[in-house]
Order: structure tokens, then sequence, then C-alpha cells
């Protein structure tokens, strides 16, 4: 499997890597399935966990994908060291709703949550959900680096940013990854320029909703495109998708989510699919 770059100062991760959100929201799966499919992913050879302590039902049940995560690679038999867990901090869920809250004490207290949840020293990536309009960006950024002095998180990340406001944090500290929507139905990353800066600076892009989310994904079979791609790879239309996202760059990482053993397996075929130039020209050309 040839690894990506996940960013400056971080090792290499592998080119698909796995987003735990829907093991832990409204439908998720008993926990016995959970850990089977982190297990499988691992098992896999994937090197990337995205999680977040908001992946929960609502207030009550802040940090169940964490503390699932750290269940699962506790009783994994791989080597634990092989795996980087990336979550995020800077959103609540009152009463089931998704806010922002990127104030700096609440980053700082949600880091501190996090370590524990997680039952880690140190978080690998740490990443701010998303920017608070009622909060200073800059400041928001401070309270990451300051959590970064402290040894709390080895590197930082951010999530659905555009390009001045990495750049903005790129004046505070080094950003390592972004993690943005990306998916053939939302390809506002590629079109902004979100991408193109990445991978010019070096950071890597985490392509989050890579099948375009729990509205969309179902909407991929149907597609007449993919439909003829996929059966002439011998591939599903989800892992044709997937190929054509890490053909747009080489510091793309899609993390897509599953909720059984069978749907993480076909989405990792996506790493040993190789689309035709044409085909990829078709995909980009169609409409979603």
């Amino acid at each position: 499997m040839q690894l990506r770059a996940l960013g400056p100062g971080a090792p290499a991760v592998s080119p698909i890597g796995f987003g735990a959100m829907p093991l832990s929201l409204q439908s998720r799966p008993h926990e016995a399935v959970a850990v089977r499919v982190v297990h499988a992913v691992l098992d896999a050879g994937v090197t990337l966990i995205d999680t977040a302590n908001v992946y929960c039902l609502d207030h009550t049940d802040i940090g169940h994908n964490e503390r699932l995560i750290a269940k699962a690679l506790k009783s994994w038999s791989g080597a634990r060291e092989t795996v980087l867990v990336a979550t995020k901090g800077g959103l609540v869920r009152p009463k089931g709703r998704w806010e922002s809250d990127a104030r700096p004490d609440r980053l700082k207290r949600a880091c501190e949550q996090s370590l524990r949840d997680l039952a880690i020293d140190c978080i690998d990536l740490y990443q701010l959900h998303a920017p608070d309009p009622r909060v200073p960006f800059v400041d928001s950024i401070g309270a990451l680096a300051q959590l970064q002095e402290e040894g709390k998180i080895r590197w930082v990340g951010l999530s659905n940013v555009s390009v001045s406001e990495i750049q903005q944090a790129e004046s505070l500290l080094a950003v390592t990854a972004v993690q943005n929507r990306l998916s053939p139905f939302f390809r506002e990353a590629l079109h902004d320029g979100v991408v193109a800066y990445c991978e010019r600076r070096g950071i890597g892009f985490i392509a989050y909703s890579p099948m375009g989310g729990w509205q969309y994904h179902k909407a991929l079979p149907k597609h007449r495109l993919l439909n003829a791609v996929a059966e002439q790879h011998g591939h599903s239309p989800h892992a044709v998708a997937l190929a054509w996202l890490l053909a747009q760059a080489p510091n793309i990482i899609p993390i897509p989510a599953a909720r059984s053993v069978e749907h993480a397996h076909d989405s990792l075929r996506a790493i040993d699919l190789a689309l035709a130039a044409e085909h990829i020209e078709a995909i980009s050309a169609a409409r979603f």
C-alpha cells in the first residue's frame, strides 16, 4: 500500500482513512459490531482514524465515539503505535443540536476531556472542528497553539475552513492537515482553491463525507456513469467515487465511514483501483 503524506512533521498514513462518526450517531450499531468494524479497517491496513468529541447523540453523550475508538484500539491485536487518531474540538451538542463553541477556554476543556476519553497522554492530530463566528479565529487558533506547547497535542489541524483562514492559522502555528467536505456531489474544496493551496504547502487534505453524506451516498449506485465505470472495473460505484477522489491530488485522504465490515472493505478496495484518465475526466465533467 502506497502511503500518503498527512502533513508537515506527521507520519505518512494509508491513502484512505476511516471516518468513525456514524458508529455513534442515531441508528448506531451495537458496540460489539462497531468494534469489529474498527478492527476490520485496521486489519486491512488503515492507519488514520478520524473521530470527534461531538460524535454522539447529544450533550449527555459527549465523547462516545472517542471512547469507542479507545476501546477498539485497546482490544485490537495489532500495533497501536501504527495508528494515528485524529479528533476535534469546537462544536457542542445541546439537546442533539450542532452548534459552534470555539472559545479558547472551551477548546482547552474539550481537549482535556478528549485526552481522558481516548485514554492517552497526547492527541496525535487535534483539529478545530469549525470556525466560531462569535469568536475571533486567531483566538481559537491561539488556544490550539498553547495546547501544542503544553504537549497535549502533537499536530494541529483545521476543519471547514477557507484558504484565508488557513493562512491566518499559519501565522501562529504549523498546520498539518485540513479536513473539509469533498465528494462528487460537493466539490467546493477543489473549486475554491483549498485543495490546491494545501498541496502547495504540503498540508494533508482529509476529505470528509466522500460519498456526499448520508443524504447522497445511496444515490451513487444510481448514477449511470459511475455504474458503467464500476462494471468495467469489477468494483462498486462507491469505490469508483473514492478512486476519483484519490486521483484529484496526491494530498487527498478520504475518510469514508461504515457501519458494517462489508461496507468498510468495499471502500478500501478503491486503494487499488486505478481509473483511466478518460474515466477521471468523465466523472469530473458529470453532473451529480
